[in-house]
């Protein structure tokens, strides 16, 4: 393991957390690693994320979320050292931007929060929907429910909104560990998969319109 950012990723357990798997054998990891197996082959990414011929939407989508739920998780697990209460007080993308949380339980109403603070719960959370068998059934022939292409919309809003702070506030960080190309491209792989489907609200993507029109045309 020479790369320097999968060794970072590794030896880090302060945001990492363990990989949500697919099952052999099951329909949706043959489509996991025909995903793979595309981004491997080095296809273009716009092409990669079209949906097969003759696969089901929805179990493409939860493919895509629950693999960019882990990819995002480590690109934050590598940069949270420092991302802290101190430097990150705010969770925010640049001046124009502040992110406030909301959600079921604690927080019912937007609360400014911390970077650190706001990721953890972001995580938690996302983590608790992709579990979740009736939001993200897991075995064949159950139903996805009505609104799970609503729950995805959220979910990789928020992702997205990781991201925003990631570059914006720790760009330095990801140049000086020499995994700019890794995130770049995984950043290109989600913005290409919520254009193909419709995912996220174009207000959503401003923070970075100007990056994505460099990286992504």
């Amino acid at each position: 393991m020479s790369n320097p950012f999968l060794k970072q990723v590794f030896n880090k357990d302060k945001t990492f957390r363990p990989k949500r798997k697919f099952e052999p054998g099951t329909q949706r990891f043959e489509l996991h690693k025909k995903a793979q197996a595309s981004l491997n082959a080095g296809l273009d990414l716009r092409l990669a994320v079209q949906l097969p011929p003759g696969e089901d939407l929805h179990d493409w989508v939860a493919v895509h979320v629950v693999d960019f739920f882990n990819r995002v998780n480590l690109i934050y697990g590598t940069i949270s050292d420092g991302c802290t209460e101190q430097s990150c007080p705010v969770m925010s993308g640049g001046p124009k931007y502040e992110y406030r949380w909301q959600d079921e339980h604690k927080f019912r109403k937007p609360t400014a929060l911390s970077a650190p603070r706001y990721m953890d719960l972001l995580m938690d959370w996302i983590e608790a929907q992709i579990n979740n068998e009736d939001l993200f059934p897991t075995n064949v022939g159950t139903p996805f429910p009505k609104n799970f292409l609503q729950t995805v919309r959220k979910i990789l809003s928020r992702l997205f909104r990781v991201f925003v702070h990631v570059y914006i506030h720790h760009f330095d960080r990801i140049a000086q560990m020499g995994s700019e190309a890794h995130v770049n491209t995984c950043y290109k792989h989600f913005y290409y998969f919520v254009k193909e489907f419709g995912l996220i609200d174009t207000k959503e993507l401003e923070p970075l319109k100007e990056m994505t029109a460099r990286m992504c045309h």
